[in-house]
């Protein structure tokens, strides 16, 4: 129950990967949750299942790459909670195609959903967050932004690495109101929505990448979420923990 008391907004959690996975590891922290998705008929049935379970939660359908959603969103938030306590941006777009066959509007979905959307989402809270004079913001990053990829990745490696560097200028300009931002780079986690995106070579490939020889959980990947948003990090603000079981080791 470490994060009793907290509200928190988790985007692109009614799916079955990190988002779900850290909605509700957050919730049974002690956390009230606000599952953020698009697709409003499983927001109702995760927001039902963890009230069912006697959690505090609430869903909002919110397309994070639109301002007028993100806004909307936040204020459900504070009108049924009445603060912010943590933001975890998780939403997030991939489209395979090389550098050479990029559409424009193509390079623009992946951008305005795992860039743009972790920007409106953070800006829309600060003020609250600012307000408080306390605030935990955890991004969801990836190795990809420091490997690169051959397959067809160049919109989400650059969207990737672009949040890693919002993330670390979130963390300066707030440090002062008493707001952390960090963020978390996993390596490879499966879920069945990665399926629509790669062949079974492919996931098996990046399976093998790890020492461990396989891809992590999203539960894993909750675990070092929730710790980021509790107080045990107090003093960690502007870090980029990287969590691919060996694909990648940071200098």
């Amino acid at each position: 129950m470490k994060l009793k008391d907290r509200v928190v907004i988790v985007t692109a959690s009614a799916g079955a990967g990190i988002g779900k996975a850290t909605a509700w590891r957050l919730a049974k922290e002690g956390a009230s949750v606000v599952i953020s998705d698009t697709h409003e008929k499983r927001i109702k049935e995760v927001t039902e299942s963890m009230q069912a379970e006697g959690h505090r939660a609430i869903g909002v359908v919110c397309d994070v790459s639109r301002w007028e959603q993100v806004q909307a969103m936040v204020g459900r938030t504070l009108d049924a909670f009445g603060q912010i306590d943590i933001l975890v941006n998780n939403a997030a777009r991939e489209l395979l195609s090389q550098v050479v066959d990029m559409t424009e509007e193509n390079w623009d979905l992946v951008m305005n959903v795992c860039l743009k959307g972790t920007f409106l989402c953070t800006k829309a809270v600060l003020p609250t967050m600012i307000g408080q004079r306390s605030g935990s913001i955890i991004n969801l990053s990836s190795v990809a932004a420091y490997v690169g990829s051959s397959m067809g990745e160049s919109s989400y490696c650059a969207a990737k690495a672009g949040v890693i560097a919002l993330t670390r200028v979130t963390a300066a300009e707030n440090a002062k109101y008493g707001i952390r931002a960090n963020c978390v780079a996993p390596g490879f986690v499966p879920n069945p929505f990665l399926e629509r995106i790669y062949t079974k070579e492919m996931l098996d490939a990046m399976a093998k990448m790890s020492p461990l020889g396989r891809g992590a959980r999203p539960e894993e990947m909750a675990s070092i979420v929730a710790f980021l948003a509790s107080d045990d990090a107090s003093y960690i603000t502007g870090e980029v923990v990287n969590a691919s079981a060996g694909m990648y080791w940071r200098p």
